[in-house]
């Protein structure tokens, strides 16, 4: 391999936190070998992999233009930036953080819109007594014309937007705007409110590769290896590991522990009756009770940092998309 695999993550602020520690949890530590300052680094004790730090907006144009292997960056760029999305990118992985939602708001005083059918019927109607289109202010010019047009209406003209989309009602120069929320005070604030079926996309920053990047016999294997470190936290988040002495009915209890606790039995279980458990954290009172009653003296839980298996779904997801 001759050029590196590489990694785009956000280059300042929460999100930049917010990768690195997702990454760290998974085993991958990302540094900056030259200084904090530099722009590029890379993945401690992974050879052959760069880390590249950009904007989240660079990172989903690198990624369109397969520069990049895997970035992190929001679903609501990728929807927005990139035509035919799904044909250029694979989504991978939801990591958790950077949620906010695309929606649909207009001014509190508008009683009378609580859907986009409302909506529908005051822009018709704006129409006729104004001669001229309501404008809906909004950053996201290709998610408001799809989601527009998929619930019919047609008579408004989009006002794109460099400053505060949701203070362009109040300034007179929207009617409405699509703008991105995380709870909605800000909207509120500006007297503004979502229409109820007004949400385009429910978004959050996620793990995306790029179908069009170079992807060679040593570009897959540091995805293996990257997306199996992913995977195996994922599962250690999903189960506490429950440690438990039983001395008859092993097999049977095993049975009744998946049945109502889902736990999972990942391992041969010991002749001298000594049960090794994964299970979900919301159950592992229950089933702790429920080993007791079933004849253990003791039971021993603890956290898991990583489980890995021999399937790896992020990488089969990956496979099968190039």
């Amino acid at each position: 391999m001759n050029a590196p695999f590489v990694l785009a993550v956000p280059a300042k602020g929460r999100l930049q936190e917010n990768a690195e520690n997702f990454f760290a949890r998974s085993g991958l530590t990302l540094m900056k070998p030259r200084g904090a300052r530099d722009y590029r680094g890379a993945i401690a004790g992974l050879d052959g992999v760069e880390v590249a730090y950009l904007s989240a907006a660079e990172i989903t144009m690198q990624l369109a233009q397969g520069a990049v292997h895997f970035g992190v960056t929001g679903e609501d760029l990728v929807r927005e930036q990139m035509p035919d999305a799904d044909g250029k990118v694979v989504l991978i992985e939801g990591l958790g953080f950077g949620h906010a939602n695309v929606v649909v708001a207009v001014p509190q005083a508008w009683i009378d819109v609580r859907t986009m059918a409302d909506l529908d019927d005051v822009a018709t109607a704006f129409r006729h007594h104004h001669g001229q289109r309501m404008r809906v202010a909004t950053k996201y010019v290709n998610l408001t014309r799809a989601f527009f047009a998929e619930h019919g209406v047609i008579d408004y003209r989009i006002v794109e937007s460099s400053g505060a989309t949701e203070g362009a009602p109040a300034a007179g120069t929207a009617e409405m705007i699509v703008d991105i929320t995380t709870t909605g005070a800000t909207l509120a604030a500006n007297a503004l409110k979502i229409v109820e079926d007004g949400v385009i996309l429910r978004s959050q920053a996620n793990l995306v590769a790029a179908r069009g990047a170079a992807w060679g016999e040593a570009e897959r294997e540091i995805a293996r290896i990257i997306l199996d470190r992913i995977a195996a936290h994922a599962r250690a988040r999903a189960f506490r590991e429950v440690r438990a002495q039983v001395q008859s009915g092993k097999a049977s209890v095993i049975a009744q522990a998946r049945e109502r606790f889902g736990v999972e039995a990942p391992f041969e279980q010991t002749a001298s009756g000594l049960l090794t458990l994964h299970c979900p954290p919301d159950q592992v009172y229950a089933l702790t009770g429920f080993l007791r009653e079933n004849g253990a003296d003791a039971v021993a839980v603890a956290d898991l940092d990583y489980v890995f298996a021999r399937d790896n779904p992020l990488y089969e997801k990956l496979k099968a998309a190039l």
